[in-house]
């Protein structure tokens, strides 16, 4: 039997399969889609999201790719220097292309043994006390311990659940486009200084020479936004809203996304769980989607492989959506008010100028900014030190970097007193005695996704609570 179906092989689908597979849990990635997209919704990882692809080893691939950004602007476009300390070893975005972010993490999947088939719809699901029955388009009836949705906003998988989807429909729509442009460089400089960025965005393609990108708004929501807009929409538009339509031509893609805002009410059914945009949507104010998705399967990944290896302990696989959940309707929230902030009208406005005055003091510019980047998440662990339930920024160490040592995806005690043991989890976490002087805490108990789990320097307290995430010792 399969350890584990995810039905959907973007970004979270392949991040997914491949922490599943740093634990050796058998893996079956499935996607409808015969090929690749070409499309590039995403431009970007954020900081959180660069952390986790340094904390696997993969971050030299996307930094080749990449092209580093100063931070700024991320909340409703409002630009401000960002605050100095950061806390990250990585205070910038990265912008690169979902095309060569979903290659990277195919790589990474494929390189860990996943086994993935395109051009396989699911259609169907029932489970059992012992597994899930998964139905697809050709006939096909594939057996599997666990699945997992990640199939997007529109996701099959959280329909045939019947899991509620609450929140607001589309009230607003936009085109986008990746053509060619004749215009010359004059005019598109001078359109731009002209117009706001709220009915109108373009810029040069990341990805491909001569390309631009554009992002205007529709004129009304369609009826179905799976059909996507034509080149004469697309210009007709940009004729109305900037007086010109820039002599594009030779659309790469046209795609329609619009502004609805939604979250699931449960991202565990039994032995079916979501993650990514089949468990939440939102506009893409600040560039938070596919990187919330990352997270998700970050959270996920090693949860799900303790219950399929026997050693999770109880409630830890539960653990997932009230850890998760709340991220996303933060994430919700922020984007409802940037969206706000956006509006041409007179009393956003207002709003907009207040926000941009408060944002001129460092600390509500840090929180807006840790908030934006995920870098402010802290699950709740209960009371303790305020590192606590946070994920630990990489920190230099004598031996070398702190999340250099956490590729494999097992838990870390990082020991700077030296005395201290995990003997009986040996099989699950890593002990390293090292010391950093940019860690002020006698020793510090690391989960597979960085969060700090136990902070102290007593072994019987660390004895309390290593079953907590690790399960009961091997004796």
């Amino acid at each position: 039997m399969i350890d584990v179906i995810v039905a959907g092989a973007g970004p979270t689908g392949l991040m997914l399969a491949a922490e599943l597979r740093l634990h050796g849990v058998h893996v079956l990635l499935l996607e409808k889609d015969a090929e690749p997209t070409r499309q590039v919704r995403a431009l970007g990882l954020h900081v959180r999201s660069i952390e986790v692809m340094d904390q696997r080893g993969l971050l030299d691939r996307f930094l080749a790719l990449g092209k580093q950004y100063p931070i700024g602007g991320l909340f409703a476009g409002i630009r401000k220097s960002p605050p100095e300390r950061l806390d990250t070893a990585h205070p910038y975005i990265l912008g690169i292309p979902q095309t060569a972010t979903e290659r990277l993490l195919t790589e990474h999947a494929t390189e860990l043994g996943t086994e993935m088939q395109r051009g396989c719809e699911l259609v169907g699901l029932s489970q059992d006390d012992h597994g899930v029955t998964a139905e697809l388009a050709d006939g096909t009836r594939l057996r599997a311990r666990y699945l997992v949705g990640c199939d997007g906003g529109r996701s099959t998988v959280r329909k045939l659940l019947g899991v509620g989807f609450p929140g607001e429909p589309a009230e607003a729509e936009w085109l986008l486009g990746e053509v060619e442009v004749a215009a010359p460089q004059e005019t598109l400089t001078a359109v731009a200084a002209e117009l706001g960025t709220a009915d109108l965005r373009f810029g040069p393609a990341p990805h491909e020479e001569g390309v631009y990108r554009f992002v205007v708004r529709a004129e009304e929501v369609a009826e179905d936004r799976r059909v996507p807009p034509t080149l004469d929409e697309l210009t007709g538009r940009l004729r109305e809203i900037a007086g010109t339509d820039f002599g594009v031509h030779s659309p790469r893609f046209l795609s329609r996304f619009g502004d609805a805002t939604r979250l699931a009410e449960r991202y565990r059914v039994g032995r079916v769980l979501l993650a990514g945009d089949a468990a939440h949507i939102h506009p893409p104010l600040g560039g938070q989607g596919l990187n919330l998705g990352l997270q998700d399967a970050f959270n996920l990944g090693w949860k799900l492989a303790a219950e399929v290896d026997g050693w999770a302990p109880e409630g830890l696989l539960d653990s997932y959506h009230p850890e998760r959940h709340p991220v996303a309707a933060a994430v919700l929230d922020n984007t409802r008010a940037q969206s706000e902030l956006l509006s041409p009208e007179p009393g956003p406005q207002a709003a907009r100028r207040l926000v941009s005055e408060l944002m001129d003091f460092e600390d509500v510019n840090r929180y807006l900014i840790e908030k934006i980047t995920a870098i402010g998440v802290r699950y709740d662990f209960g009371d303790g030190h305020p590192l606590l339930g946070r994920r630990l920024r990489d920190v230099q160490l004598k031996q070398g970097r702190l999340y250099q040592l956490m590729c494999s995806g097992r838990g870390l005690l990082l020991d700077q007193t030296g005395r201290l043991s995990v003997a009986g989890w040996a099989d699950r976490v890593d002990h390293v005695a090292d010391v950093s002087e940019e860690l002020d805490v006698p020793a510090v108990l690391l989960r597979p996704d960085g969060h700090v789990a136990w902070i102290g320097e007593d072994q019987q307290d660390l004895l309390s609570r290593l079953p907590t995430w690790f399960g009961a010792a091997v004796r």
